[in-house]
């Protein structure tokens, strides 16, 4: 068996060889920004994410080791996402978060870290206790991330290597393993700089770095059931799923992001130029057919749909009120039809009823 210093340094090897772009290993220990986690929570500026609120969720986050009594270290790995820029150019275009042009992150990097770990227990000759989490469980991504030298995590709440920017997936494997751990990031290197705030439409940064989920474009196209609030449907822009404007204007995106190559996160042919029209029209059996491994399935029908149709009153999409047309005629979701209403009456000469 390997000693530890020579089994971590094989790990951060075998993350790379597995597409990670990134990798470092921290000790579980208390959460520091778990009291503000709390504050946020109780705030109410998780909106409907309830899931985020439970007593066990915020008990379980302020310390590695409750969700994992075993855990000894953790290693934190992130994979780059950038998005290509040709995939924002056409005319009358739909804007989807980078993430989501690719397949479901969760299941391309859980699928990875199962791999590491089978590496892993062949080189120690037995089982390895473990936990694999990305975005999936009441775990502190980033700060761990920043403990284990990953980066910092800027005004806009996302965290920044200063070599790669912040279009990062991260995930961690909680490992019942002793390892060295590497030097947390320490420097904050946002200084000054306020252009996420000032990019943000909806103005969800808050003073604080932390976001108000409840004017999120991301929180509202995502994770938002029914109808999203009037006032905010204007700021939404063309973004159909997620948002990127605090990272697109981010000085380390603009410097330092480079386009992925990795084959899981190039988009197929319906979301390399999507286009609002495309998902007026989405029914379930073409989001099983064209959307089975992606990250837009979260949003469902019911919220791509709707998405697509604050979308195309903002652009004012010529080919769209058609559709529009169809969709509040014979739509059987009410909220729908109330989006597909609003969309209409945001066309010169146009009009609709809920």
């Amino acid at each position: 068996m390997l000693q530890a210093s020579a089994l971590a340094q094989y790990l951060k090897t075998s993350a790379a060889a597995l597409g990670f772009d990134l990798a470092g290993i921290t000790r579980p220990t208390a959460v520091r920004h778990h009291s503000v986690f709390n504050a946020w929570v109780a705030a109410g500026r998780h909106g409907a994410m309830g899931y985020l609120a439970t007593e066990r969720a915020l008990e379980v986050r302020r310390d590695p080791r409750r969700l994992y009594p075993a855990c000894r270290s953790i290693l934190v790995v992130a994979a780059n996402y950038a998005p290509a820029p040709q995939y924002q150019t056409a005319p009358w275009q739909m804007d989807l978060a980078a993430y989501a042009l690719g397949q479901d992150y969760h299941e391309v990097l859980s699928d990875r870290l199962r791999r590491l770990v089978a590496d892993l227990e062949a080189q120690v000759g037995r089982p390895v206790g473990h936990r694999i989490y990305t975005d999936t469980g009441p775990v502190m991504e980033r700060e761990l991330a920043q403990q284990a030298g990953l980066g910092w995590i800027g005004r806009n709440t996302c965290l920044i290597h200063p070599r790669r920017g912040s279009y990062l997936f991260l995930a961690e494997v909680l490992l019942d393993l002793d390892l060295p751990s590497d030097p947390p990031f320490k420097p904050d290197r946002c200084g000054s700089c306020r252009r996420c705030v000032e990019a943000c439409p909806t103005g969800c940064i808050l003073p604080d770095r932390t976001l108000d989920a409840r004017r999120c474009i991301s929180y509202l196209t995502i994770e938002l059931r029914g109808r999203i609030p009037l006032e905010l449907r204007p700021a939404i822009g063309s973004w159909g799923f997620g948002c990127d404007l605090c990272q697109q204007v981010c000085p380390w995106n603009l410097c330092f992001a480079t386009p992925t190559g990795d084959p899981a996160f190039q988009p197929p042919a319906l979301l390399r130029w999507p286009r609002a029209l495309d998902f007026l029209r989405l029914t379930p059996e073409k989001i099983q057919l064209d959307l089975r491994h992606s990250p837009l399935r979260r949003a469902r029908r019911s919220g791509l749909v709707r998405n697509a149709a604050i979308v195309a009153g903002n652009l004012r999409d010529p080919a769209a009120p058609p559709a529009l047309a169809v969709l509040l005629e014979r739509e059987t979701d009410p909220d729908l039809r109330e989006a597909a209403a609003w969309a209409l009456g945001r066309f010169p000469g146009k009009s609709g009823q809920t």
